[in-house]
């Protein structure tokens, strides 16, 4: 399932120029106010997807994404993980051992904004973004955690994001080297 926060705002145009990344010359850059590539993407495409990404990871469970504001993660981030910033993508996985545990695997809350700017960066659409974002935290919820393992689970993100037909993810991303300015 997937849920908008009603304080999210699904109109690129109103994005400040502050947010545009400075490692992309504003020549190649997508302008988000002139391209419909970054308004958020409709909840029925975005569910197709979450299904048949919840089947690839083998996930069972019901699982809801909440599509939500900077600083709605960032509160979340900070409640759950002592982390005062905003985030791309949080996992919430359901307690097994509760009445409900086999029914719901849990929830995930993906920040559009970040998702905006990370689309921009990445030089793809935001809905290719959150598609990534979501099978990031599907992974979460099926309980691999890139931070604690040896690369199993950068492994089953990358086979996976070949099968779903996206581009680099998060794992890959983190561990490349950055460009100097």
């Amino acid at each position: 399932m997937i849920l908008l926060d009603p304080d999210l705002d699904p109109d690129p145009a109103s994005l400040s120029k502050a947010m545009k990344p400075k490692s992309v010359s504003a020549k190649s850059r997508p302008d988000p106010a002139k391209s419909s590539s970054f308004r958020t993407p409709s909840v029925r495409s975005l569910a197709r997807f979450l299904t048949q990404a919840q089947a690839a990871v083998k996930l069972r469970g019901q699982v809801t994404v909440l599509l939500t504001t900077d600083g709605y993660l960032r509160s979340l981030n900070r409640r759950f993980r002592g982390k005062n910033k905003a985030t791309d993508v949080l996992s919430f996985p359901a307690d097994p051992a509760s009445p409900v545990g086999a029914r719901i695997a849990g929830d995930l809350a993906i920040s559009v904004p970040t998702a905006r700017r990370q689309a921009t960066a990445q030089g793809h659409t935001l809905s290719t973004e959150i598609r990534v974002l979501i099978l990031h935290g599907l992974l979460h919820l099926a309980g691999y955690d890139h931070e604690a393992d040896s690369g199993q689970m950068a492994r089953r993100e990358r086979l996976l994001r070949a099968r779903l037909r996206l581009p680099q993810g998060l794992i890959e991303r983190a561990a490349a080297p950055k460009a100097r300015p």
